[in-house]
């Protein structure tokens, strides 16, 4: 980001060493605090440093068992572990979800077409994640990930990647374009792994807007400690994306394959009482 330029020098903040960019449009922090425990770090920047901030996007490492090289990103929170507001296993705490970040799409879809110009999607996943671990902040917010290992951490192209798309979706690169619609709908996305493969393809062959994604294992069904965890999770992701899209058509995809019939209608009647209806794969891009 900085070799982009257009940013100031350092600054001092109660949470880090912060520049703020010439456009007025992004600041750029950097903490000491291992990232996934900074609880609260936005208002903390706010009151430290008077600049009021509407959304985050955090840079960080990925890790993966695969060890696969990968260009990701995600929403972030503890959807459907408990007990609910105890301290998650990384950070931000059991069933509190934080607000996507609106750019989420934007920058995955940016990503994709930078990634494949330069060909790095010839080595690299381009793929999002479903919403895991901490902090907890109240601003909108996103991880934008390198993985996995050491050999892709330290590669420069793969960073100029993403400084570059971070850099036109924010609107501070040089021609001044933005991939921003606040215009299009947004979709949810409940089922699937953790890469949500059918979610993904929906985005990146749409102009839609994205909120979380919730994989099956954060809707569980059967939980000896509560009867409905899979319904706090659908809550949750439902009021967190109300939060960052309060004006905007909310509708949800489900990986239908990934749930039996019984789990997939109760689903939908959860997200009927929520009054968010829900769009087949065929129908959305349709509609696009």
């Amino acid at each position: 980001m900085l070799r982009l330029g257009g940013w100031s020098e350092e600054h001092f903040s109660a949470v880090g060493m912060y520049r703020v960019h010439d456009s007025g449009l992004a600041n750029l922090l950097l903490i000491d605090q291992i990232h996934i425990m900074a609880d609260g770090l936005d208002t903390d920047y706010e009151t430290s440093t008077g600049i009021e901030i509407s959304g985050i996007l955090i840079l960080s490492r990925h890790v993966s068992s695969s060890q696969t090289p990968a260009m990701t990103l995600h929403a972030i929170g503890i959807p459907g572990a408990l007990p609910y507001g105890e301290l998650g296993v990384s950070g931000g705490k059991n069933g509190i979800l934080v607000p996507p970040n609106p750019l989420f799409a934007p920058l995955f879809r940016t990503m994709c077409e930078l990634a494949i110009e330069r060909g790095l999607d010839k080595e690299f996943d381009l793929t999002m994640e479903t919403t895991h671990h901490g902090p907890v902040l109240s601003k909108p917010t996103l991880y934008i990930e390198i993985g996995s290992t050491d050999l892709e951490w330290g590669r420069e192209d793969v960073a100029d990647c993403w400084a570059s798309s971070i850099s036109h979706v924010l609107g501070i690169s040089n021609d001044g374009s933005t991939y921003i619609d606040e215009n299009a709908d947004v979709m949810i996305g409940f089922g699937g792994g953790h890469y949500a493969p059918r979610h993904k393809d929906i985005i990146r062959n749409s102009n839609l807007n994205l909120g979380h994604l919730i994989a099956n294992y954060s809707l569980t069904f059967d939980h000896p400690d509560s009867k409905e965890p899979w319904s706090s999770s659908v809550v949750a992701a439902v009021k967190s994306t109300q939060i960052s899209f309060p004006n905007s058509n909310i509708f949800a995809h489900l990986d239908r394959k990934s749930f039996k019939g019984w789990q997939r209608n109760a689903i939908i009647q959860k997200l009927d009482e929520l009054g968010i209806p829900v769009r087949r794969g065929k129908e959305i891009l349709q509609r696009e």
